[in-house]
């Protein structure tokens, strides 16, 4: 063959092999579970090719890559498959105590050019923010409520933060959730002495309610006697009011009688005084003449008992018997 024939079967399987490669790489496809972004000399497009048969130009024009839509998990902590790392993973809580907590992040990717040009290692970032995120709100968070009913509250707050930092970042993955596998004491001895600790803190608290209801029975007791005791006060001075007023009355009465008769007002008083202070005694007027006379009911044990006048006249005996009468219905006046 001649020099001339060379080149020409090397220029033809240069041709053919241009051909080649711009039919090979002039086309795509894209499955229903993936996503596509068009690279044109190293630049990527906006948005995602949707799935079907597409062209483009020959590489090394354009070059296509092709990313899942399935959520992938990242295990925090602990990984099935390194089962002898489980227990690396510790952290602090607010209240200074140290326990282990494993977490399962849903993650997906919802913009593969940023996926694949803002990081050289998204998911190291991923796990780097989770890292960051729960470390953040344990140690914000008490023992207790780690290890009892706040995992829902702190799965939450996880969740708020671990978003936000990967919305930051601008890596292109979203989160979907996040699950708390387990969170526990790092070792046996630590559980025993947190488990006395613990049941200290149930019998104080036991202890407690029982001296607060102790006390709530004493208060309602002094509330119910002060409540029983302002009664009694207020009954009283409601009798101590109408007392006064029917002493009032009284006095008002007896002063429009003294008016009305000064003289027998004034003999009432004093007799009614007598027997107040002397209940039991028999009392005796006498008059001026010296005779003893009768008068009602000042007898003894409630009987009048006749006592005849000292004189030998009839006259004197009619006189003092008048004078007793009169004395009497003085009285009853």
């Amino acid at each position: 063959m001649t020099l001339k024939q060379i080149y020409s079967w090397l220029g033809i399987i240069v041709a053919v092999v241009v051909l080649g490669l711009f039919v090979a790489t002039s086309w795509y496809t894209v499955d229903e579970s993936e996503q596509a972004v068009l690279i044109t000399f190293g630049e990527a497009e906006d948005g995602t090719t949707e799935p079907g048969l597409h062209f483009k130009l020959p590489w090394p024009i354009q070059t296509v890559e092709t990313l899942s839509k399935e959520t992938f998990s990242l295990n925090f902590g602990y990984d099935p498959e390194k089962e002898e790392q489980a227990n690396i993973v510790r952290m602090i809580t607010g209240d200074e105590n140290i326990l282990q907590a494993d977490l399962v992040v849903q993650w997906k990717i919802i913009d593969p050019s940023k996926y694949l040009f803002n990081s050289d290692n998204p998911q190291q970032v991923l796990y780097n923010a989770t890292s960051a995120s729960l470390r953040s709100i344990i140690g914000s968070s008490t023992i207790d409520e780690a290890l009892t009913d706040g995992k829902a509250e702190i799965e939450n707050e996880v969740l708020d933060l671990l978003v936000s930092l990967m919305e930051d970042y601008e890596v292109g993955i979203a989160i979907q959730d996040v699950k708390l596998q387990e969170v526990d004491l790092p070792n046996e001895e630590v559980r025993q002495a947190f488990m006395k600790v613990t049941d200290a803190r149930e019998t104080m608290n036991t202890k407690k309610n029982e001296a607060d209801k102790y006390r709530n029975e004493i208060y309602e007791e002094a509330l119910g006697e002060k409540d029983a005791i302002i009664s009694r006060a207020e009954g009283d001075k409601i009798e101590r009011i109408e007392t006064a007023r029917g002493n009032v009355a009284g006095f008002n009465a007896l002063y429009d009688a003294y008016q009305d008769s000064p003289e027998i007002t004034r003999q009432r008083l004093v007799l009614e005084t007598l027997d107040e202070v002397l209940p039991d005694a028999n009392i005796y007027i006498m008059n001026d003449e010296g005779n003893t006379i009768k008068y009602l009911p000042l007898g003894q044990n409630g009987t009048t008992s006749m006592i005849p006048p000292v004189t030998n006249s009839a006259e004197e005996d009619e006189n003092t018997s008048k004078e007793g009468e009169a004395e009497t219905n003085d009285r009853e006046q």
